[in-house]
């Protein structure tokens, strides 16, 4: 199962980044061969439509569940009708390897 990780930076020391469509990177992890790609978020800096296009990145590599510290209000109803589960993680501290600990548990 591949999820996606909203993240401040390209380590696993970086932590949790709690904007989703403008997050400075998304960490793709696969829980099934522990592989992980960190992907710099072409859309953190548009002006308008962040959340959407970051969506379609995040759709686009058959992810099936996203963990972030929010998301917007236009975001729920595209992910939900992409069958893609949202996770919301208000722990703003918390660093990317433990929530891929979290998620081999």
């Amino acid at each position: 199962m591949k999820v996606a990780i909203t993240a401040t930076g390209n380590t696993l020391e970086s932590t949790i980044d709690q904007r989703f469509g403008r997050c400075a990177y998304f960490v793709v992890y696969d829980t099934e061969s522990k592989a992980m790609e960190f992907i710099p978020n072409p859309n953190k800096d548009t002006e308008e439509g962040a959340g959407p296009a970051s969506v379609q990145l995040i759709a686009s590599r058959n992810i099936i569940k996203i963990v972030s510290g929010e998301f917007g209000m236009k975001i729920k109803p595209l992910l939900d009708s992409l069958k893609i589960q949202m996770i919301v993680l208000k722990e703003p501290e918390k660093k990317i390897k433990d929530i891929i600990e979290m998620l081999n548990h």
